[in-house]
């Protein structure tokens, strides 16, 4: 395992109208953050949990540094990158240039937050990797300078009973290419699982798997039309499975029962990723 990288910090799902997305994942039952405005230019509602969220994101216009998830929504809405978590951002700058995984240089960035006590800053400092080091979309590390502004208690609580990322699907004709490659970027050996091969991240694992193979083991599940490899899949633990289930039906979504109880919402109604709750 990399030394300055801990895990997954958050997902990010990017969307053309944030509007209509804020509005989805509400009625799935998600308690989202006030809109943010990044000084990059980007907006997002994020999802809190415990340890880690998920993060709605939209680039209004092709911005500098934001090329990519403005190229991203204009083929469609979907699960667009992965953020690690460190303590360190340079150091972990660092340690994968040793590697030779070309990160870019890090970059300092802020957003305003509203809060009762009045307005501060969120801020982060992020180092990003080549697309052709990660295949299936952007993955950069991301330090936190302000956490206790980020992570509020009274966004932590769903009415779905999310408590937090469980894993993360990422689709490919070649897994164990694709595995090969973030093998590389945690330094470790993926696992063999039933669905494909399971890298450890440090807590939320990734899995690699095949459009089959994932499509038995979510059957009847919408999972995605993008061009394969890509992030398709995001499995969330929640507490009780019934109650997620009446909160999306009442939401006026269709969630649909796994054989293994969990509860899956196709990528059709959740703007571009399949959700699984479970």
């Amino acid at each position: 395992m990399r030394k300055h990288i801990k895990g997954i910090d958050h997902v990010v799902i990017t969307a053309r109208d944030l509007d209509s997305a804020q509005d989805t994942f509400r009625r799935m039952g998600f308690t989202l953050t006030p809109r943010g405005h990044h000084t990059l230019g980007s907006q997002n509602h994020c999802v809190m949990f415990g340890q880690d969220y998920f993060e709605l994101l939209m680039v209004p216009q092709r911005l500098p540094g934001r090329e990519y998830y403005y190229d991203f929504a204009r083929i469609g809405d979907g699960l667009a990158a992965v953020a690690l978590k460190t303590d360190n951002a340079r150091g972990a700058y660092g340690e994968l240039a040793a590697a030779a995984l070309a990160p870019s240089e890090p970059v300092d960035f802020s957003r305003p937050v509203q809060l009762q006590e009045g307005t501060t800053d969120a801020s982060f400092r992020i180092t990003q990797l080549g697309l052709e080091q990660t295949p299936g979309g952007q993955v950069f590390v991301c330090q936190h300078f302000t956490r206790d502004v980020v992570w509020r208690p009274e966004y932590q609580v769903h009415a779905n009973t999310a408590t937090g990322l469980a894993a993360l699907a990422i689709v490919s004709s070649e897994v164990a290419a694709t595995a090969a490659a973030y093998e590389r970027l945690f330094d470790v050996k993926a696992k063999t699982i039933a669905e494909g091969l399971l890298v450890n991240t440090g807590d939320t694992p990734i899995a690699i798997v095949g459009e089959r193979a994932l499509a038995k083991r979510l059957p009847g599940v919408w999972i995605s039309a993008r061009h394969q490899p890509c992030m398709a899949a995001l499995f969330i633990r929640v507490t009780n499975r019934d109650t997620a289930e009446r909160i999306l039906r009442a939401g006026g979504l269709h969630p649909t029962r796994m054989p293994d109880g969990s509860v899956a919402v196709g990528a059709a109604e959740a703007h571009g990723v399949a959700l699984i709750f479970g």
